[in-house]
């Protein structure tokens, strides 16, 4: 069935939905009696380290502890456990952070902690054999992905735009929800056309062949960073310290892991992986690259979101200038990258795009 444009937004309209909840007065946040909490809830990826884990491990968090309460797989979804006070933060594609915003959640972006580099990217990938070539071949076809109303759903409707498909062609290209681990396989038994795997899944069914490259994220718009780490107005209210470590220790992170040999980093992460007793598969891990994020310690410059505020109002997902982007987010807590940057956007790449 072929996916129309009012189906494809009602995912991101689920965002709108949680954040009328925050607004309406659910509890969000959590301390420790009269003191700031020293634990913070959080949702991992199976099979993979995150800054704020790789920070855990370094020391870098101090006296401040993680308490992992499940693996997601969706980035909305976790933003949306944040916005809620499920987690005390959580991470998404940028463009699921605006959209969240736009709806009255009290949440704002602290620090970017993935991107697309020339190590860390999506790719979508066809069988060797697909005679899928162009963005054209995409009418009728179907792409699986982590999740809808994301990152990857954005850089296919760049793509589309891009390739000079129309708004109907473009709605019969199906994105389907599928597990980042089942990915690769989904293609390889022709369940999906199209399958969106990035990094060290990416890397692991690159080498085991048989699959080429449609397009990537890099390819689309270069270097950026996509997604950041949020937390609610309340939380940092009522937790300051706690959020300044917290943000810093994973600037600090993603700043060792660009400095330190590939080899030292996997390991730790391979290390930390076992010590975490989930039974995970450590093997992939020795495929990471890189996080990709584009600043220093995951500062956000504003770029990375105003593109999207761009996109979203181009869509009609959002109203022009229902988000100001000088209250999406804050350099306050990131010691590590140095401070307040400038709110100032530059031009959208992917409006430019369209």
């Amino acid at each position: 069935m072929a996916t129309t444009a009012s189906t494809r937004r009602q995912f991101l309209s689920l965002l709108g939905l949680s954040a009328v909840a925050v607004s309406c007065g659910t509890t969000v946040g959590a301390t420790s009696g009269k003191g700031q909490t020293k634990t913070l809830r959080y949702q991992g990826w199976a099979g993979q380290v995150t800054s704020p884990e790789l920070a855990e491990d370094l020391g870098y968090l101090e006296d401040v502890k993680l308490q992992w309460v499940g693996n997601t797989i969706s980035g909305p979804q976790d933003i949306q456990s944040a916005a809620t006070g499920q987690v005390d933060f959580g991470g998404a594609f940028n463009g699921a952070v605006v959209k969240l915003a736009a709806n009255n959640a009290p949440v704002k972006a602290v620090i970017s902690y993935y991107g697309s580099d020339k190590y860390a990217y999506n790719g979508f990938y066809v069988l060797e054999d697909s005679p899928i070539r162009s963005a054209g071949d995409l009418v009728g076809k179907k792409v699986g992905m982590n999740t809808l109303g994301a990152h990857s759903e954005a850089m296919l409707d760049i793509h589309l735009q891009r390739g000079g498909l129309s708004r109907a062609e473009i709605d019969k290209v199906e994105p389907l929800v599928v597990p980042p681990v089942n990915t690769e396989q989904s293609l390889r038994q022709k369940q999906i056309d199209v399958a969106v795997v990035g990094g060290i899944l990416r890397d692991k069914a690159v080498a085991a062949g048989g699959i080429r490259p449609l397009f990537t994220d890099y390819e689309l718009l270069g270097a950026f960073s996509a997604g950041t780490y949020v937390m609610t107005d309340r939380f940092l209210k009522q937790n300051p310290d706690t959020a300044r470590i917290f943000v810093t220790a994973v600037g600090r992170a993603i700043e060792w892991s660009r400095s330190t040999p590939h080899e030292e980093v996997v390991a730790r992460m391979a290390d930390i992986v076992k010590k975490r007793g989930r039974n995970e598969d450590t093997a992939p891990l020795k495929f990471w690259r890189s996080y990709g994020v584009a600043e220093k310690a995951g500062l956000i410059t504003g770029k990375e979101l105003q593109l999207w505020i761009d996109w979203l109002a181009d869509r009609g997902d959002i109203k022009k200038g229902q988000v100001t982007l000088s209250d999406l987010y804050t350099n306050e807590f990131n010691a590590e990258g140095g401070g307040t940057a400038s709110a100032s956007p530059t031009p959208s790449a992917a409006k430019s795009g369209s």
